[in-house]
């Protein structure tokens, strides 16, 4: 079981890293393409109308992906039945978001006290129903445990937004950009359908005939609906929480430059969240098996195992990133954008709260205890709204960093809580002492290499080699880890 977690894993989070890979050659080349002003410009339009998608749109197919593990192995006939019901309901939502978000563009505009955003609204609203058809078939294949096809997909789609657009920004400048938002999903949408009618369609046809007992059941909307509101609640909250910073920033220092430059801080901060979004696509079908199986013992070992990767693996990758964060600004951006350090060096570790809590999230939906991760994420929203409202008045950009940083520690906080009340499940505390200790010893070395030229390359790799020897050396990582990583590569059983 184990090995089959971190084989997921580790291929789902390949393609994850080559999609999120290609997100940072389109904000490196646009922020260089378009100028700070453009690019705050830019990046308003393009986080705000995926970040309605993806609250929105992915309710019903996180939904849809929860029921399908259920039945994919058990009542492959029930496949089907949730499939329809899941696209007819998505698509009367997906309809009325878009044509409502059409008809807001100018409130919007409004909204960020700069009309010209109108029109660059208006055509961004095409982003809604060609993002959510594509994710609707990533939410299909992970439902159905076909994480290669999902990673296929995903890959395709990273090679669709470099070309495109970067292409479109290059020649047609912001609203060219825009565009390639709109193509680049639409097309990994077509070859997703193709791929369900002429392969897994019949996997599917076939897995029936093997199970001739098992009946169709009835399925109602309202089973996909009540879940999914609370996801959709969730999706609102959450990404409100990640993402009002860059609002407030605009709308109170009413300034494109200073916007684009927290952007740009904000983007390459993220980083380490996008990398473990990965786990996320593994752990909320895997969790959903093993909680509808009443399988307690196999669910604590997903998570324990889940937590302590996370923890090994994402305390090195903030404490260098925040380190380094002058030449990383660098290379995505030049130094144009050295403002941006900063703010960057902060906002890294907030990002690593969230990422923690995110991904944990997932665990609580997959367990089907979706208010919890929504009452948190909404009291983080509340928090880091107040803060960011006070602290960018007083502080600028760097009290955004701070605001976000501290409410993202409570938040996750929180849900280490619940994870324990739920679960009994919380990293040991020899684990927890064991990368603190090697990770202090990171920090304090990193400090004696210089931080402001493009070596820091060199100098991560070495510090992390020898962070992960000490680790080894202390027994945290063990032999059986080196083997499973090892199997995975090279692709054995």
């Amino acid at each position: 079981m184990k090995n089959n977690l971190v084989k997921s894993v580790f291929w789902v989070t390949v393609s994850e890293i080559l999609f999120n890979l290609s997100g940072y050659v389109i904000h490196s080349v646009a922020g260089r393409v378009l100028g700070p002003g453009d690019y705050g410009r830019y990046g308003i339009v393009i986080t705000l109308t995926t970040m309605i998608i993806i609250l929105v749109g992915n309710g019903v197919p996180t939904a849809m992906a929860k029921y399908l593990s259920e039945v994919f192995e058990s009542n492959p006939i029930m496949i089907g039945v949730i499939k329809k019901k899941a696209i007819i309901l998505q698509s009367i939502i997906i309809g009325t978001l878009t044509v409502i978000f059409f008809l807001l563009a100018p409130v919007l505009a409004w909204a960020l006290k700069d009309p010209t955003l109108t029109n660059l609204f208006r055509l961004s609203t095409l982003i809604i129903p060609a993002f959510a058809m594509s994710s609707f078939y990533f939410s299909y294949y992970t439902g159905l445990h076909k994480f290669n096809i999902q990673s296929l997909l995903k890959t395709l789609r990273s090679l669709f937004r470099v070309t495109i657009i970067v292409a479109l920004a290059y020649f047609y400048k912001v609203p060219g950009a825009i565009l390639g938002y709109v193509i680049a999903p639409f097309l990994t949408f077509i070859i997703g359908w193709c791929i369900d009618k002429f392969r897994v369609k019949a996997e599917i046809e076939n897995q029936i005939q093997l199970n001739p007992n098992k009946a169709e059941i009835v399925f109602e909307y309202k089973k996909l609906m009540r879940y999914a509101w609370q996801i959709v609640i969730f999706f609102l909250a959450y990404e409100l929480f990640i993402s009002i910073d860059l609002y407030l920033v605009k709308g109170i220092l009413r300034n494109d430059y200073l916007t684009g430059i927290y952007n740009g801080a904000l983007t390459v901060g993220r980083i380490p969240y996008y990398v473990f979004y990965a786990l996320t696509v593994v752990l909320l079908p895997a969790i959903s098996k093993s909680t509808s199986e009443n399988n307690h013992a196999k669910t604590s070992q997903i998570i324990g195992n889940s937590l302590r990767l996370m923890l090994i693996i994402l305390a090195p990758a903030i404490i260098l990133m925040a380190y380094f964060s002058q030449p990383i600004i660098k290379i995505f951006y030049s130094a144009r954008y050295l403002a941006a350090a900063e703010p960057m060096a902060v906002l890294v570790y907030g990002v690593g709260f969230l990422t923690i809590f995110y991904v944990m999230s997932f665990v609580m939906n997959g367990a089907g205890k979706t208010k919890i991760p929504m009452i948190i994420s909404i009291i983080g929203l509340t928090l880091n709204s107040v803060l960011n409202y006070f602290f960018i008045q007083k502080f600028g950009l760097m009290g955004s960093a701070w605001a976000t940083t501290i409410s993202s520690f409570l938040a996750m906080l929180l849900m280490v809580y619940f994870l324990y009340r739920e679960f009994g499940v919380v990293i040991s505390i020899k684990s927890l002492l064991r990368v603190i200790f090697s990770s202090g010893g990171l920090y304090l070395t990193s400090t004696l290499f210089p931080n402001e030229n493009y070596y820091f390359i060199i100098w991560s790799i070495i510090l992390l080699s020898f962070y992960f020897i000490f680790l080894y050396i202390l027994g945290e990582i063990k032999k059986d880890d080196i083997s499973y990583f090892r199997n995975i590569i090279l692709k054995k059983k």
